[in-house]
């Protein structure tokens, strides 16, 4: 299937590593040119290298938001107008309902609501002129059914979802889409750091996952290509799981 991606430009936040670098090769094997963005210049640069020509990358905290407002005019600047948005911000830190400090609170609210505002913000013109666009969000199946450990992330994902459920319906006679993915597990270091080891997350994901394994990462971004394709057009304001039969909720 053709899915119209050829020489599309897209910035993936949080693509040095796990789901986000899925998602930047999933893109750049469409011939997208995608534009990686994370803390860590060491791990962007080892990223370009691995899945070079096409990739490039550009240092980006998701909880500065004057870098963010910065970020899409200098991937325009280097690869051209940003035609696909991808926010993936992070994950905040674990704790039931009353664990966590205020401060954890809004560095989460930063990073995972205002960012993606922000982003939008700063794309959304440029996609308006033309008449296409993609912003897909990378989110949590925690914002469908809460899990207990994770309070911060139940909450705050919430305002995201619900304002970019807001947002698709404003811009979607401009030819732009919206989505949020939503996770379940899948083998990435976060996961890995969260259970003790990868080893110790597959034998829970053989237990508690009906697929019977971890999701991979290329797995995420393959459809997250789909979402951003000329294919999938009629596809916005969705909260879309993929997390191997993980969520019980109908």
């Amino acid at each position: 299937m053709d899915l119209g991606l050829e020489g599309r430009v897209a910035l993936v936040m949080g693509a040095s590593k796990g789901i986000g670098r899925g998602i930047a090769e999933s893109l750049a094997r469409e011939g997208a040119k995608v534009a990686i963005a994370s803390r860590s210049r060491e791990r962007l640069d080892a990223v370009v290298e691995e899945l070079r020509p096409g990739v490039s990358a550009f240092v980006a905290d998701a909880g500065d938001l004057d870098r963010l407002r910065e970020l899409p005019a200098e991937v325009e600047a280097a690869l051209g107008p940003i035609d696909i948005l991808v926010t993936n911000t992070g994950g905040p830190p674990s704790g039931r309902a009353l664990d966590n400090s205020l401060e954890e609170w809004e560095e989460a609210y930063r990073s995972l609501v205002l960012s993606v505002r922000v982003l939008a913000e700063e794309v959304l013109p440029g996609m308006r002129q033309r008449g296409w666009g993609r912003i897909v969000n990378v989110g949590s199946n925690s914002t469908v059914e809460p899990i207990p450990t994770l309070a911060i992330s139940n909450a705050v994902r919430q305002a995201a979802v619900g304002f970019l459920k807001t947002l698709s319906r404003e811009v979607a006679a401009d030819g732009i889409t919206v989505n949020t993915v939503v996770t379940g597990k899948f083998a990435t270091d976060r996961l890995a750091e969260n259970e003790g080891s990868l080893d110790n997350a597959e034998r829970s994901a053989r237990e508690t996952v009906p697929a019977k394994r971890l999701g991979l990462p290329e797995e995420f971004g393959d459809l997250v290509a789909f979402l951003a394709s000329e294919r999938a057009a009629y596809i916005t304001g969705t909260t879309i799981p993929i997390d191997g039969g993980l969520l019980r909720s109908i």
